[in-house]
């Protein structure tokens, strides 16, 4: 799959927004903001994958992630030109 968010992509987020599955949010893990998108929820935990599945670091490598690790929703993606 391509992936959603090319390298160069500028995002707008919200830091305001309900968790829910098929979302793209910016997350913090080990120290490093990713982008991935929300597949399961379940209770305080999720389940985050990549869209470009080869390259992706998600949670098929680190596992279910606490919700507080997600920093915000992405809004829109601005390519940079």
């Amino acid at each position: 799959m391509i992936p959603f968010l090319p390298p160069g992509t500028w995002l707008v987020a919200s830091r305001y927004f309900k968790a829910k599955p098929g979302s793209v949010v910016v997350l913090n893990h080990d120290g490093r903001e990713r982008v991935s998108r929300i597949e399961q929820i379940d209770n305080d935990k999720v389940y985050v994958l990549g869209d470009h599945s080869p390259a992706s670091q998600d949670s098929r490598h680190f596992g279910w992630i606490p919700l507080e690790s997600i920093r915000a929703r992405v809004i829109w993606p601005l390519q940079r030109g």
